[in-house]
């Protein structure tokens, strides 16, 4: 069964959307974590069911990263995406708080070539849990903040909270 929620945060009012779980702490595992005016972010579909309580353990970690006291979750995700965007967002997952890496990066570490930074860039753009697998941390290799699909204002705040100083202001 497909479970939502929504909670207020510091970047705007967050979705949730989970399946449930008998492994996932608090018993749901988290599908997508979006925000308003997201690129392609989730919208809630017939059939879904309203459920804060499911969303417990999630938002109580959500809260915690945002007030500074947690820098790595602990959330079970439901799979998806292709092989390839498994093995960016796996990348992603252990990008260390407070840090940040390249596209090109990314690409050398999951053993793909300097072309494909490019592929890299939009799996990284069609990762559906914002924030609890941070993307943000992926910056352009000048330093610049580039392709954060909730914005780049947000991706700046993030980095802020994270105490990374990016080189570069946002580009557009």
């Amino acid at each position: 069964m497909t479970v939502y929620t929504t909670v207020d945060s510091p970047l705007g009012e967050l979705l949730l959307v989970g399946e449930e779980s008998a492994t996932a702490k608090g018993g749901t595992a988290l599908a997508s974590l979006s925000m308003p005016g997201q690129k392609s972010g989730a919208v809630v579909q017939e059939g879904w069911v309203e459920d804060a309580d499911a969303f417990v353990e999630i938002v109580s970690q959500l809260r915690s990263y945002f007030d500074g006291s947690l820098t790595h979750f602990d959330i079970e995700y439901v799979g998806g995406g292709s092989e390839f965007q498994q093995r960016v967002w796996k990348a992603l997952e252990v990008i260390p708080y407070g840090t940040t890496l390249s596209y090109g990066e990314i690409a050398a570490q999951i053993g793909a070539s300097r072309a494909a930074v490019r592929a890299v860039g939009t799996a990284i753009g069609a990762n559906p849990l914002l924030v609890v697998r941070p993307c943000h941390r992926v910056i352009g290799a000048n330093g610049a903040l580039t392709g954060y699909a909730g914005g780049l204002e947000r991706k700046q705040r993030l980095l802020e909270l994270e105490n990374v100083l990016p080189a570069a202001a946002p580009s557009s």
